[in-house]
């Protein structure tokens, strides 16, 4: 089975301040839940490009560390950016990065579909702790995102 989120928020800057920081992958620890313990163990590029491979480490649940590869696969400047997980805890991960410029800043909105290992196996796991964990998740990043381009 394919899981879907959805969000949408609107930053008050222009799309290339938004791209310039989105485009860092340094800059995801800033946007990612203490509690998930995120560590860049690959050194990125300084410009994000199609084939880019970024692998970390995560202890999401239990302080267990998982690693986690992902590639960035499709890279339209300023507006869209994809990364799809090569190796970690899904069975299927791609998360579409969308930019568009609003009359109050940029629309950046998050689209990502996953799946996970076992799906009959892991659905009871994915209602009670996976979709209310991601959703933690994003909902930390809205609120530090808010904070930085206040």
């Amino acid at each position: 089975m394919i899981h879907r989120l959805h969000y949408v928020q609107i930053l008050p800057v222009n799309i290339d301040k938004a791209w310039g920081f989105f485009s860092k992958p340094e800059n995801l620890d800033r946007i990612t839940p203490g509690w998930l313990r995120f560590e860049i163990l690959s050194i990125p590029a300084d410009e994000m490009y199609p084939g880019m491979l970024i692998e970390y480490v995560i202890k999401a649940l239990a302080g267990i560390p998982m690693r986690w590869l992902t590639e960035i696969t499709h890279v339209q400047k300023p507006e869209i950016f994809v990364d799809e997980q090569r190796l970690g805890p899904y069975r299927f991960w791609h998360h579409q990065h969308i930019f568009h410029t609003v009359p109050e800043g940029v629309k950046m909105t998050d689209l990502v579909h996953y799946s996970l290992p076992f799906p009959r196996l892991s659905f009871p796991l994915h209602a009670l702790v996976i979709r209310p964990r991601l959703e933690e998740i994003f909902a930390f990043r809205r609120q530090v995102l808010s904070e930085i381009f206040s």
